[in-house]
């Protein structure tokens, strides 16, 4: 018997393709779309614009196989974090943050992550496996389905963060099919500019979602020379700063060049310094930026620790009076272990040797 496929797989270019394939017409991808992730469908046979003779076709080679919530923690300030299971073995952690204005979801790409960065809880357990689509926009789809959105037809989720676990342009393929489907007038409708893809620095996968779908790009920095960054952000050395900076700067070239956010955790006596401060400004001179300094947030067994306010406000003022916008960023979620960096979920995991970290492609 043929394996069913499970539709949430599937863009709308990749849904056309397929019903086109089985003799259907194209627009029958639009109609299951809507379905799926404006009316929060999990079954075709709800689907009754389509008629019963199709439905009965794709019951029998179809799935709308959804990850799934397991445990549900809630911060004092709002925050909510969900374990979701994506298999018997694999876990991982999506958290929404509220605002008045607006609803953030950060959500993961990666079970786990190979890139080793030492200030992040997820990277101390190594990595599993990439995420399927399905598995990418199945956090979008629960976390709408949790919030009452598909019920109320009110837009709780304004903006999406892959900031979550996990290295995004490491599983490029099935992020770029996500984030398709995240703009999608025929789904969740998403401006490009609320999407956020946060990367530390992987350089072809940035120049590819340039030209693939421009969404508002953030670069995980966190040093400001090679010397450093190769210590705590060890794809440095793959990818070194005077490379990754030119990157930026072609990314915000053209149409939609919105500037890119640059996010910097303080690490006491690491990387706070006021040279370090004049260092980074030197090094975003002439690309248009933000910076996000970021609290650094424990977790069990590491050795770092976060500066203390009046090193972080000193360093912000170095950035803003070299006329760059800077803000230190607010920590959420910390008292459930949903801020910045401590996201870790559950699995068991492989040598980070098992991910091949060449030119931005997905791949285990």
């Amino acid at each position: 018997m043929t394996e069913k496929i499970n539709l949430l797989d599937y863009d709308r270019a990749g849904l056309e393709s397929y019903f086109l394939k089985i003799g259907e017409k194209s627009f029958r991808a639009h109609q299951l779309l809507k379905w799926i992730y404006q009316h929060g469908a999990t079954d075709v046979e709800s689907m009754t614009n389509i008629s019963n003779d199709l439905r009965i076709s794709l019951k029998e080679i179809t799935m709308i196989k959804l990850p799934e919530i397991v445990s549900e923690k809630k911060s004092k300030d709002g925050t909510r974090k969900w374990l979701i299971k994506v298999d018997e073995k694999n876990f991982i952690e999506t958290v929404f943050i509220p605002e008045n204005n607006r609803g953030t979801l950060c959500i993961s790409s990666q079970v786990g992550c190979a890139l080793d960065c030492k200030f992040c809880s997820t990277a101390k357990q190594g990595f599993s496996r990439n995420l399927k689509t399905s598995e990418i926009i199945g956090q979008v789809w629960l976390a709408n389905n949790v919030l009452g959105n598909f019920k109320n037809k009110k837009r709780i989720i304004t903006n999406i963060v892959f900031m979550g676990m996990g290295e995004p342009l490491l599983n490029y393929d099935n992020v770029l099919k996500s984030i398709n489907l995240m703009t999608d007038d025929y789904t969740f409708g998403l401006s490009k500019r609320r999407i956020t893809v946060s990367t530390s620095g992987i350089i072809p996968g940035i120049d590819r979602l340039k030209k693939d779908n421009k969404v508002s790009l953030a670069i995980s920095l966190h040093a400001s020379n090679d010397e450093l960054r190769n210590t705590i952000v060890p794809i440095n050395r793959s990818y070194p700063l005077v490379d990754l900076l030119s990157a930026c700067k072609r990314y915000t070239e053209g149409k939609n060049d919105d500037p890119i956010t640059i996010e910097y955790v303080m690490l006491r006596d690491i990387n706070d310094s006021l040279k370090d401060a004049h260092n980074l400004a030197k090094c975003l001179n002439g690309i248009p930026s933000k910076v996000n300094l970021i609290p650094f947030n424990k977790f069990p067994d590491t050795h770092f620790s976060n500066s203390n306010y009046g090193t972080i406000n000193a360093f912000r003022d170095v950035l803003i009076k070299s006329g760059i916008f800077t803000i230190t960023r607010k920590t959420r979620g910390d008292d459930i272990d949903a801020a910045c960096g401590q996201l870790v979920g559950k699995f068991i995991a492989k040598s980070a040797k098992h991910q091949k970290i060449t030119v931005g492609l997905t791949q285990c």
